[in-house]
């Protein structure tokens, strides 16, 4: 972990994600992204310098009317002295047996940030950590150019001005691989997606591009990174670029 915990570092200072007094919150759906960004989160809090709190939240659409299990991640973030929360939703129903959706994810990621964002505030949190990595961030940039036909990804840092929380991405300088393998090394547990969609969306088709074009060119991710950053796409410019 400690090669993804310095990039996680690195984003943190370079786009002032975190303050002294912070109580951030973190999205955890148990896959390992949240994971890792949880662990991550939960060491630097350690040495860092600045003080902050961490809640992690876990909401459970119930697909299929079925409870996932996250009591593995119960243990690991009683390890680390992380306060969780587990909030069990009516959302898989909602999205596949009300409304039954032909493209399920747009719906679903709409009512899950709904309900996350509630429950930030509830539970006193004024910032949100997701667990978005690089790739996900080229895969956005290529979704809305092909299928909308715009310039545009998600921020590393977003204040949602009408909630008052700010969603903040510590992981986007790391790739799947090097979040990936971190899970793997450290031997954490993952609660497998339940989703009936996973592996048939539009977002994999995305990431097959991403480790095709990877493929011809090694720097592809650094390179699109490097372009976002530059042109300053929806705030992707550092502090350290900037003059």
């Amino acid at each position: 972990m400690q090669r993804l915990e310095g990039l996680m570092r690195k984003a943190i200072q370079e786009y002032g994600m975190i303050q002294p007094g912070d109580r951030v919150a973190i999205g955890v759906s148990g896959g390992k992204d949240s994971i890792a960004l949880t662990v991550g989160l939960a060491h630097l809090r350690r040495y860092m310098g600045i003080p902050f709190e961490l809640v992690a939240i876990s909401l459970d659409p119930q697909f299929e009317g079925k409870q996932t299990n996250f009591e593995l991640l119960k243990e690991l973030f009683a390890q680390l002295d992380v306060e969780y929360h587990i909030e069990r939703t009516q959302i898989g129903e909602i999205v596949f047996d009300i409304r039954k959706e032909p493209n399920p994810c747009s719906l679903c990621a709409k009512l899950r940030r709904g309900t996350l964002h509630t429950l930030c505030k509830k539970l006193g949190c004024n910032k949100i950590a997701l667990g978005h990595h690089l790739d996900d961030a080229i895969e956005t940039f290529y979704m809305n150019l092909w299928g909308e036909g715009r310039i545009g990804c998600f921020s590393p840092v977003t204040h949602l001005s009408r909630k008052d929380l700010t969603m903040i991405r510590p992981l986007i300088f790391a790739t799947e691989q090097q979040v990936r393998s971190a899970v793997a090394a450290a031997g954490f547990p993952v609660v497998k997606n339940p989703c009936p969609a996973d592996g048939a969306t539009r977002r994999q088709q995305m990431k097959e591009y991403v480790t095709e074009a990877s493929k011809k060119d090694k720097a592809f991710r650094q390179k699109m990174l490097g372009a976002m950053q530059a042109a300053d796409l929806d705030g992707w410019m550092p502090v350290s670029m900037k003059g």
